[in-house]
């Protein structure tokens, strides 16, 4: 059996759909499996990831699949190992989060990042939108992270700032 995407062609996170039987040309055997949603977390301060990685852990349908500490690593983590989800700091040493993101979806445009960063302005906001990061928010905003990981998900709007 070979893999064929059904329905839109935006890939969904954490499903998997249909597969064509080649004993049977044109039949699609059609199913739907529930996979964790994987998640690249990509910051410089390790007591941050742990963090970070503990809270989306405590979620059973989230899985840290891998962790960077700069943006370079990220790049390199993401073709690796193809996560659903990046979460981003932006500022981080040898390459910034803004760069690593725009280099990161010239080779995955679909996946979502979500932007993290402790000086959140409307300007990095605007930036970020640019560079096809689908939301931004403040680390002081721990809070609302679940949220925003699931507004990212859902391909919805994310405004918080605290």
């Amino acid at each position: 059996m070979t893999c064929q995407d059904f329905g839109s062609s935006r890939r969904h996170p954490g499903l998997e759909s249909a597969a064509i039987d080649p004993g049977h040309p044109g039949q699609a055997i059609v199913f739907m499996r529930l996979v964790a949603i994987r998640i690249l977390i990509v910051d410089d301060s390790a007591i941050f990831r742990e963090g970070l990685r503990a809270m989306l852990e405590a979620h059973t349908d989230w899985e840290v699949c891998g962790e960077a500490m700069n943006g370079v690593e990220g790049v390199q983590k993401n073709r690796l190992l193809k996560p659903h989800l990046i979460i981003m700091d932006l500022s981080m040493p040898q390459m910034s989060g803004i760069e690593a993101a725009a280099e990161i979806l010239k080779d995955s445009p679909k996946v979502p990042i979500l932007l993290l960063t402790l000086y959140l302005t409307p300007q990095i906001t605007q930036e970020a939108r640019k560079t096809g990061i689908r939301a931004t928010l403040s680390k002081t905003a721990t809070n609302h992270l679940v949220d925003g990981i699931a507004a990212v998900l859902h391909d919805e709007e994310l405004e918080l700032k605290n």
